[in-house]
């Protein structure tokens, strides 16, 4: 009976990869568009018809061979395993491009992959000599990973089963009871803000691909550029502003951003996020103005511009720079280190530990605070808004962070310590590291294409588990060990 009963779930596990995957081809063939209006580049472009092929006949039979009935409805536990499988087998297809292409190896080309979907953007590739249909490549990745593979599942899935899959990959913001009609607004807030990019990048006077390609990349904040020297090589005021609007629109969480689409000012005033993303940028740039980019700039002009963009660059988890970070001093260093690991809003396109839990954290203090100087039976409740969501902190919140909290940064820990291994530096380290599992994209040169490959794979899965918060890995992997244990113990005593 429950042999029988775990079969089926896992049909309908796999069923819905199937339809995932017969869908993906349309994502991996967008680059053929570029093509169309440079003919000359289509050769290139076989490797993504190849991998769109692959992607079909994988999905197409266990589309056929498990037959799901549309609309079946799906657990969270079992959400989690779609979820983790989408995205591990999302990563390996569009890592095919590169090795087909012949411009990286397998571990480089994995690398380059989970940077784009987890919206990283560390880079292992020469974007001077890499075709402009990869370089759009790493965009589109880039700005579809920000929303989320369970943004693109709703694409093949209709119904109530979207809810396991929306709540596994860690969402909060339903924003509308009906989960399709959530994503579709998501979808339509998202495209809205990269159409405005790019005609503001236009505006100011970059090129359009130019203008597509980072417009994609500063709203999703994942920093790939098309330009070795970022956002400095610009060197544009205007670029700039633009660039730190974007940052700012893709670090606010979704929920935050549908209270002002519909102008419910009273639910976004009650949000705390994005007042403590603003603290904290106001307290970290000067603090980056005086310690470190003072020695580099004597205006204050310059400095002012310069830390602002940094700062927010790390916090919302962008990774586009205008400067070189390899002459900062510790003080500079650790500064972004910090930023980097507090991270955007939740629910939003940037990684860290989120202004949500930090927000609640400070809430949970403020919390003992009064309750020390009350009297013992005396019951306080302490609200906090997520969009246009108010809950009261309980034990169940205060669990989630300390689990978050925990396993960041035990993760953390580890991951410094194996670059560490390799002779860098710990400042060094921890600011590399940081950019990976908060899912910035920042470097100080450790990550470079002749880079280790124990360091490589360290920072693929530090990015991997920072961009689904380790939980829904954890889970998945365990429900599988789970299921699989039960299921060996009923066989070998049958």
């Amino acid at each position: 009976m429950f042999q029988n009963l775990l079969k089926q779930r896992y049909r309908l596990v796999f069923g819905y990869l199937g339809n995932l995957f017969v869908f993906f081809p349309i994502v991996l063939l967008i680059p053929l568009l570029y093509c169309i209006g440079n003919p000359g580049v289509f050769v290139e472009s076989l490797a993504f018809i190849t991998t769109a092929v692959l992607s079909f006949a994988m999905g197409l039979m266990l589309k056929l061979t498990m037959r799901v009935r549309p609309g079946s409805p799906i657990t969270v536990q079992e959400g989690a395993i779609v979820v983790l499988f989408s995205w591990v087998i999302a990563i390996l297809l569009s890592a095919l491009p590169f090795i087909i292409g012949g411009h990286l190896n397998f571990t480089q080309a994995v690398f380059e992959s989970t940077s784009g979907w987890t919206t990283t953007g560390l880079t292992l590739v020469d974007v001077k000599t890499l075709p402009e249909t990869f370089l759009l490549w790493r965009s589109i990745m880039q700005y579809l990973g920000g929303a989320g593979i369970a943004i693109i599942m709703m694409s093949a899935i209709l119904g109530p089963a979207g809810l396991g899959l929306y709540k596994a990959e860690g969402r909060m913001d339903n924003l509308v009871p009906n989960i399709k009609s959530s994503t579709r607004t998501i979808a339509v807030i998202y495209g809205s803000y990269a159409l405005a990019g790019v005609i503001m990048y236009r505006l100011a006077g970059m090129s359009f691909f130019d203008a597509v390609n980072h417009s994609l990349t500063a709203l999703a904040t994942g920093g790939f550029s098309t330009r070795t020297g970022s956002i400095g090589e610009f060197n544009s005021i205007s670029i700039e502003i633009i660039t730190i609007v974007l940052m700012l629109l893709g670090a606010t969480g979704f929920g935050i951003h549908y209270t002002l689409w519909k102008k419910n000012f009273r639910a976004f005033w009650n949000n705390g996020e994005p007042k403590l993303m603003f603290i904290i940028l106001a307290l970290f740039t000067p603090l980056l103005m005086t310690g470190t980019l003072a020695v580099f700039y004597s205006s204050g002009a310059e400095q002012f511009r310069h830390s602002l963009f940094q700062a927010v660059s790390a916090l919302t988890g962008t990774g586009f720079s205008t400067v070189d970070f390899v002459p900062w001093n510790h003080y500079g260093i650790y500064l972004i280190v910090l930023l980097m690991i507090f991270g955007g809003d939740l629910d939003s396109t940037s990684g860290g530990l989120k202004q949500y839990r930090l927000f609640a954290l400070i809430k949970i203090l403020w919390l003992e605070i009064r309750r020390y100087f009350l009297p013992k039976d005396a019951i306080l409740k302490q609200e906090i808004w997520k969009g246009e969501t108010r809950r009261y902190i309980d034990n169940s919140l205060v669990k989630e962070i300390l689990l978050v909290f925990s396993l960041y940064f035990l993760t953390y820990a580890v991951g410094t310590g194996v670059l560490m291994s390799y002779g860098h530096s710990m400042a060094f380290s921890a600011f590399e590291y940081a950019s990976a599992l908060s899912t910035v994209g920042l470097s100080v040169g450790i990550t470079v294409p002749g880079a280790p490959t124990g360091i490589i794979w360290t920072e693929t899965i530090g990015m991997f588990l920072g961009r689904l918060e380790f939980l829904v890995v954890i889970y998945a992997i365990t429900k599988l060990l789970r299921d699989g244990k039960i299921l060996f113990r009923r066989r070998r005593n049958a």
